[in-house]
């Protein structure tokens, strides 16, 4: 598992073989800043990225994972800058 962190944000990003096969799925989990210093909200839970795609590499899966977690997180703070 990898992990990056976006403005206090962190996005954590992994591949894991799929079982019964040679590919591998792309998954991805979001936390937040919370009120206790020593924890993060789990925002986005972890999830696969898409069920329909595997990918030939674990590179090509953490690749593609830490990019959906970047596009989700982006969608996230827009919704969060929406609410009143």
């Amino acid at each position: 598992m990898s992990t990056t962190n976006v403005d206090g944000y962190e996005i954590e990003f992994t591949a894991e073989a799929l079982a019964g096969t040679n590919e591998w799925g792309a998954y991805v989990a979001i936390f937040a800043p919370s009120d206790n210093p020593m924890h993060l909200a789990n925002i986005y839970p972890r999830q696969r990225v898409a069920a329909d795609v595997s990918f030939a590499s674990e590179a090509d899966a953490e690749a593609a994972a830490q990019q959906a977690g970047l596009d989700a997180l982006q969608q996230l703070r827009a919704q969060g800058d929406k609410q009143p």
